[in-house]
């Protein structure tokens, strides 16, 4: 996908649909009595808000793996601890309406004989400090993973296993209930977020707007990175790194800067996503859950971020359609869907299409003919 302006064709089309998801299902919700056939109902909201989160994750891979060739296989651990930043701060929210009504410690410590707040808990009853963390501790791991290993100079397949690695590693160390982190069950029942219930029909709304809201955010920020002289070297860096190096560009810092404005989107997406699920276990920091990410850029279309939405939102509102009618087939359904489209669509589901509808433009200029179903031009005074 080119263009030589922040936003191109796709990319309005793909804001206009974001946003207005943002107003319209909000309203259709609060407004528009249940009887009505265009009411949404109340569960649908925070399905369709986690499957926004999955776009903005997707969209923080396809930057990287997309426009720089970093394939990471890790990128679920960032979207991890994200959402553990604002279940931490959520969980401090409660205070002493949990079941044993301490009024600093969790439930979960209390039942494990926890005698006090251990030292990383302190700040996370300030919501500010939840959404600095939210960013700061995502963006803090991969600086410090890029940091030995861009310089290492590891990259493809090596560095794909290595992050891997790293969320499979973060996994064990959380199921660790002497990790203060809730262990095995994870952070959940939680009460309010500001103030607000989280599971009363406004809040539920107003994440929904949000999540909407950073997918269209991040979207522009993935495509002011993609379309500025930083994301020419990105892509030089993917076509040809040693090149690149011999020109004299820093290529361990570029993807340095590129892998932790990453992460940072990863966790952002994890700290929506956590108050419109009601919990956050080490079961998100599964490898299996990275290597789906990667399948849904994959079928949305590499490199087209707008697709990489899409891949995500399709593939997800597959799973669950699968999981409920079919369960035992969805992993077979994910395989074969990861191969198709590897073998018959290369680009992804946009990549696929552009390349089509670019293709027939070009056709019928080089031919003069006109598509069918629209109209010709009227001629002019000198035909």
């Amino acid at each position: 996908m080119s263009g030589a302006g922040l936003v191109d064709r796709t990319g309005a089309i793909f804001l206009t649909i974001v946003l207005g998801a943002a107003v319209i299902v909000p309203v259709l919700n609060l407004l528009v009595p249940p009887g009505s056939p265009f009411h949404v109902p109340n569960h649908l909201l925070p399905l369709v808000g986690k499957y926004l989160c999955f776009a903005l994750l997707a969209l923080s891979v396809d930057l990287i793996w997309g426009y720089c060739g970093i394939l990471s296989l890790g990128h679920g651990a960032f979207f991890a601890l994200g959402g553990y930043a604002m279940g931490m701060h959520l969980m401090r929210e409660v205070g002493p309406r949990g079941v044993y009504a301490h009024p600093v410690l969790p439930d979960f410590m209390v039942f494990l004989n926890w005698q006090e707040l251990p030292w990383f808990w302190h700040g996370f009853d300030r919501f500010w400090f939840a959404a600095l963390m939210v960013l700061a501790v995502p963006g803090l791991l991969a600086f410090v993973f890029g940091w030995f290993a861009f310089r290492s100079r590891v990259t493809g397949v090596y560095l794909s296993i290595i992050t891997q690695a790293m969320t499979f590693a973060l996994m064990l160390a959380f199921f660790r209930n002497d990790m203060g982190l809730g262990g095995n069950n994870g952070l959940t029942d939680f009460k309010d977020i500001l103030g607000f219930p989280v599971q009363a029909a406004g809040t539920r709304a107003t994440l929904f707007a949000l999540s909407a809201l950073a997918l269209a955010g991040g979207y522009l920020l993935c495509r002011w990175v993609v379309t500025s002289k930083l994301g020419k070297v990105l892509v030089a860096i993917r076509d040809a790194e040693s090149r690149t190096r011999f020109l004299g560009y820093r290529v361990e810092r570029y993807k340095l800067a590129v892998f932790t404005l990453s992460a940072m989107l990863a966790g952002l997406a994890g700290a929506l996503y956590v108050p419109q699920v009601g919990i956050i276990n080490p079961g998100e920091f599964a490898p299996a859950n990275s290597i789906e990410i990667v399948i849904w850029v994959a079928v949305g279309g590499r490199g087209t971020l707008a697709g990489a939405a899409l891949g995500a939102l399709v593939v997800n509102a597959g799973k669950t359609w699968f999981t409920g009618a079919i369960p035992e087939l969805w992993l077979f359904a994910l395989g074969a869907l990861f191969v198709l489209v590897t073998l018959f669509l290369p680009k992804g589901i946009l990549g696929t299409f552009t390349d089509g509808w670019q293709r027939t433009q070009r056709r019928f200029r080089s031919d003069g003919s006109v598509p069918a179903g629209v109209e010709a031009p009227a001629p002019t005074a000198a035909e």
